[in-house]
């Protein structure tokens, strides 16, 4: 018993540090996020109470007002917070693997399974839609890119769908912060024994992860290719 209390003693700090450095990193981004979210706190709770006035139970619209407006300030730190830390990651290279590796289960996510000296860079995510190559960097590079992995991946895997991105906000490119919903509205068409079948036949095909210490997450800007990787 003594033990189940220290670790939730020792819990509750670290979330609550998580938490303060998630509301510093926003508020670099958003300076209002701590207005508009005691805002949404006050109104919610406002509401509630008033309601409660009016029925003659203000003691049991006030609890539920309470609890009702910490859960909406939750949700509206959560979206604005979301949308400080994309805004961060947009344009940096590698920012597309960070959100893949951070869709959910199910997917098994391969950052980096080609790129070209200009840091194009293709990603591969196997799942039960099938095989999702995603591409950050220039459009028009990014097409032979894509191409070229395709052909690479028909040799052992022909039977599986194929879907490829290319992450931007141009026309027919998907923007960083809508690239995990769409993934996630591709309609599954593999059993979950497919998925590592296809999974495993792949990565005996060996990727640029491999031969090279490609950081995880966004990959620092002017980082240069080493000999001997696959460059195309």
């Amino acid at each position: 018993m003594a033990r189940k209390e220290n670790a939730d003693t020792s819990a509750n700090p670290g979330r609550l540090k998580q938490i303060a450095l998630t509301y510093k990193m926003t508020r670099r981004v958003d300076s209002k996020v701590g207005l508009v979210v005691a805002g949404v706190g006050i109104v919610v709770f406002g509401v509630l109470l008033a309601i409660g006035f009016l029925i003659g139970h203000p003691v049991y619209a006030g609890i539920l007002g309470f609890l009702l407006a910490f859960l909406a300030m939750a949700i509206i730190f959560g979206r604005r917070a979301e949308k400080a830390a994309f805004g961060q990651m947009e344009g940096q290279p590698g920012a597309a693997a960070a959100v893949l590796e951070n869709i959910g289960r199910g997917w098994s996510v391969t950052p980096a399974v080609a790129m070209n000296r200009n840091q194009d860079v293709v990603h591969r995510a196997v799942g039960k839609p099938g095989i999702v190559l995603v591409g950050e960097g220039n459009p028009n590079r990014l097409r032979g890119l894509l191409a070229a992995e395709k052909k690479r991946m028909a040799r052992t895997v022909s039977d599986a769908p194929v879907h490829d991105f290319v992450v931007g906000d141009g026309e027919g490119q998907v923007p960083l912060k809508k690239l995990r919903t769409t993934l996630m509205k591709l309609p599954r068409v593999l059993p979950g024994s497919e998925v590592t079948a296809v999974n495993d036949r792949l990565r005996a095909l060996g990727d640029l992860m491999s031969n090279m210490p490609v950081p995880k997450g966004p990959m620092p800007k002017g980082m240069r290719m080493p000999k001997g990787g696959r460059m195309r």
